[in-house]
């Protein structure tokens, strides 16, 4: 049999950067040549579309659910079959979980696999630095997906204080890892060679290990369905206590009356992400949009060829009220000429806009 292709997991919370590091692994891939699966929590696929543009036919787009849900072991293998085709040619495939996925789960699956072509690669956590403490308090499951990783990404290590604070957090994050290299990172810029360093620990080879065999037993008692999912288990997964609303637009946003919408946002509201469009205010460009918790960001980009224009976002929390979400963009709406943005009203929008030489351009986690 011809070299297996070692298929790695790409996981971490809401908004850790997990997008912008795939991204830029495509970017600096020299030569790697890298296939993906892009799992989005929501109806509208913007991490997809973003990934999609930079690997053609070597991705995979799963939409609208966790994976570690939506699928089981033998779904994933037709996923991996098209990705596994000689043709294709792959080094390495990437799975981007969801942000709420289980990544134990996803690695279950994985082993599960039925395909010959491949072997499970190991687990990367993207750990978002800045938001590292807020996250542990209201989700300490996050010490378990720590537990599973092979290579954490503290990923946003710029935003984590001084030096020695970054250390001191990098340290911490290295205890509850259980031995895994914990490396730090700004904008997701690690060395691509990384994934192939990115080895399981342990009996994780082509076998369940031990620890795996010991929650096997531990689900089958209490309702496993035999293919790697828990028939009641899935409602203790992060996902279940989030919800995802997805918003679409034809007509052009007013940027202050979004800007109002954003200002007044709720807590429960961890998570914005996609693409606004402002109409005349700036008809070159659409703006990427990057919330996670307080933290804004809008990132100015040209259109993309065709004529279609538009907004579509995302955005996943705890506790919010969908209806009263959508009723807030759609006051946002440009309603016809006379409510047309007045001069100026892009400064607000431009207060979020960082400095090209202050932070990397490619916003996606």
């Amino acid at each position: 049999m011809s070299t297996q292709i070692p298929v790695v997991v790409l996981a971490g919370f809401l908004g850790s950067g997990k997008t912008t590091l795939l991204n830029h692994l495509l970017r600096a891939s020299r030569g790697t040549r890298i296939g993906a699966i892009v799992n989005d929590f929501g109806s509208i696929e913007i991490d997809a579309m973003t990934v999609a543009g930079q690997l053609g036919d070597s991705t995979v787009s799963l939409g609208n659910g966790c994976l570690c849900c939506a699928v089981d072991a033998s779904e994933l293998d037709v996923f991996l079959e098209k990705l596994t085709r000689p043709a294709a040619r792959l080094d390495v495939i990437v799975i981007e979980a969801s942000g709420l996925a289980e990544p134990q789960e996803l690695v279950r699956m994985l082993l599960a696999s039925e395909n010959e072509r491949i072997v499970y690669g190991g687990l990367v956590e993207v750990v978002d630095a800045a938001e590292f403490d807020a996250t542990r308090e209201k989700h300490p499951e996050i010490e378990r997906h720590l537990g599973v990783a092979d290579l954490v990404v503290l990923n946003k290590a710029d935003r984590a204080g001084d030096e020695a604070a970054g250390e001191r957090l990098r340290q911490r994050i290295a205890g509850l890892a259980d031995g895994a290299t914990v490396i730090p990172a700004t904008y997701g810029r690690i060395d691509p060679e990384l994934l192939f360093a990115c080895r399981p620990r342990g009996e994780r080879v082509g076998q369940l290990s031990f620890d795996d065999l010991h929650a096997d037993d531990e689900g089958d008692e209490h309702g496993h369905d035999g293919h790697g999912h828990d028939e009641h288990g899935h409602h203790a997964h992060l996902h279940a206590a989030y919800e995802t609303v997805s918003f679409t637009a034809t007509e052009p946003l007013h940027p202050r009356r979004l800007l109002d919408f954003l200002d007044s946002r709720p807590e429960g509201l961890y998570r914005i992400k996609g693409f606004v469009d402002f109409g005349d205010a700036d008809p070159r460009n659409r703006y990427a949009v990057h919330a996670v918790g307080r933290f804004l960001r809008f990132y100015p980009e040209p259109w993309p060829p065709g004529p279609d224009r538009g907004t579509q976002l995302v955005l996943i929390g705890s506790g919010t009220d969908g209806e009263a979400l959508l009723k807030g963009l759609d006051a946002a709406r440009v309603t016809g000429p006379h409510d047309a943005p007045e001069e100026h009203s892009m400064w607000g929008v431009l207060r979020y806009v960082p400095e090209p030489a202050a932070e990397d351009p490619d916003p996606w986690s």
